[in-house]
């Protein structure tokens, strides 16, 4: 007996439906699974065996045969459990699926019937609503994200009989739901604050900068002079996300198998701050055999921060230029070819000197000036060059420690939520949303300065050397300086602050 099920298969960040075939029939006791599956979809025949003689069903007898189809897509990953198990319950002529093809089977099998979560719910529902199908069944815990998407049906069933009994219709259920808005507007709320940082209220203005414009930015200072507190705040001064910035997010992070349980969207601007000992792979994206998304990718929309810079393995810092420059980053495996947003505000912090101390008024510095030579040369010119800004952020005085709070960052975020509302109203149509994205075209008809900021930009490159990439990054961050002054005009005022932003152009630590 032939029965059919539906599920997905994940390529990049979208999913395909696959059509689960199972089909019984004579012959010595054998469970055969074909269409290009991984190991981990292979040994499924032992776990939904497990589930189904533990769920109190009869294994079908004989042989049976099960076909992921099309054949020609890799499977991989335990959420084909529950549609196998399903139509070999129907091809046994154990259970009468009556809604099996209506319905979208995702899920994990446990031994004992349970379902588990899986990747990839959201993009498996949009899969699912793009196919015309009613809705999915999925674990709880996978629930909520798969019920973003709008004109499907989404159910949470916490283990095989449950799945059976809702789709042989011997019981109803309401659909999971979820307050969209809701969740959007709570993301608006930040634990971290930037006024609980003391001081530095130039590296809190390059901040500001920054954010208002999607500017990468480099931190230079001693250990304990705030580089990492201050990092850390910048997704709570972003712009607050959009809908359509939520689902790309999430989708990514469901995608890796990083959305936390029970989350629904990814609400808040992502915060990816990786060890300094992570890998190639571990920032550009792979795996031993799938393209997974890397950090660079998880960072889509929000702030990637690399703390130590310089102590981060080459190969993996230079892999970073390709998607600072396009937004998207291509993960290649022997299997497969993955393209993955990846439009990033990078934050990096690196110290002065090897041992941190050097131009620290309290304390001596130990390094040899070919020491300082070889740590700074850790990091390429052409990455160097793609921070827009680079601060110095110095060690913070008694005084300012106790004194009084600065500007809270709901505030900031207010100003540097108009400067990107005048971006956007001033490059639409033209497919980017911020400064920092402008190409050169758009650099030139829209940053270009006054008179007297032109000489004064003319003058700072012929005595400092700047590169053509650099002359075109003060620009961009000029522009930005001029939005949150609210100024149509990019002004000799604007130009003049904007190149105090490079400080290892400007020779600040030779």
């Amino acid at each position: 007996m032939l029965a059919k099920t539906i599920c997905a298969a994940l390529e990049g960040l979208n999913a395909v439906p696959v059509e689960v075939e199972a089909d019984s029939s004579g012959g010595l006791p054998a469970v055969t699974i074909v269409g290009l599956p991984d190991a981990a979809v292979r040994e499924s025949r032992e776990r939904v065996k497990s589930a189904l003689q533990n769920s109190g069903y009869r294994f079908p007898r004989g042989r049976v045969t099960v076909n992921l189809a099309p054949a020609d897509i890799r499977k991989e990953g335990p959420v084909f459990d529950l549609a196998i198990a399903l139509a070999m319950l129907a091809a046994g002529g154990s259970a009468d699926l009556v809604r099996a093809q209506e319905f979208m089977a995702l899920g994990e099998l446990a031994l004992d019937g349970t379902l588990r979560p899986v990747r990839g719910a959201l993009p498996a529902a949009l899969a699912a609503r793009d196919a015309g199908l009613r809705g999915v069944v999925l674990p709880p815990e996978s629930a909520p994200e798969a019920a973003v998407v709008e004109g499907i049906e989404v159910y949470a069933l916490r283990s095989l009989k449950d799945a059976v009994g809702f789709l042989a219709m011997k019981f109803e259920m309401p659909p999971e739901e979820v307050d969209v808005g809701a969740i959007m507007n709570r993301a608006s709320e930040t634990e971290l604050d930037l006024a609980e940082v003391k001081g530095q209220a130039s590296a809190k203005r390059a901040l500001t900068i920054a954010a208002a414009g999607g500017h990468n930015m480099l931190m230079i200072g001693p250990p304990g002079s705030g580089k990492s507190m201050l990092a850390s705040r910048i997704p709570g001064i972003m712009p607050r996300m959009t809908l359509e910035e939520s689902l790309e997010v999430t989708k990514i992070h469901s995608v890796a198998g990083v959305l936390g349980h029970s989350e629904a969207l990814v609400a808040v601007r992502p915060f990816r701050a990786p060890h300094h000992t992570a890998s190639y792979a571990g920032l550009a994206g792979g795996g031993a055999s799938a393209a997974l998304p890397g950090e660079v990718s998880l960072a889509h929309n929000g702030v990637l921060f690399l703390d130590e810079l310089p102590e981060f393995d080459r190969r993996a810092r230079e892999a970073l230029r390709q998607p600072l420059e396009l937004g998207e980053i291509t993960v290649t495996r022997a299997g497969a070819s993955t393209t993955y947003p990846s439009r990033i505000m990078l934050v990096a912090a690196m110290n002065p000197c090897p041992c941190g101390h050097r131009g620290d008024p309290r304390r001596d510095c130990r390094c040899a000036p070919t020491q300082v030579e070889r740590y700074f040369g850790r990091v390429s010119g052409p990455l160097l060059e793609r921070f827009d800004l680079q601060v110095e952020v110095p060690a913070v005085p008694y005084r300012e420690l106790t004194g009084s709070d600065g500007e809270s960052s709901a505030g900031v975020r207010e100003r540097v939520q108009a400067a990107r509302e005048r971006q956007q109203a001033r490059l639409a149509g033209s497919g980017c949303h911020s400064n920092a994205a402008m190409g050169e075209k758009l650099t030139r008809r829209h940053s270009r300065p006054e008179a007297a900021g032109e000489q004064l930009l003319k003058h700072a490159v012929e005595r400092l050397g700047f590169s053509a990439r650099a002359y075109s990054r003060v620009l961009k961050v000029a522009r930005t300086i001029a939005d949150l002054a609210a100024s149509d005009e990019v002004g000799s005022e604007h130009v003049s602050e904007a190149i105090q932003y490079r400080t290892l152009d400007r020779g600040g630590y030779d």
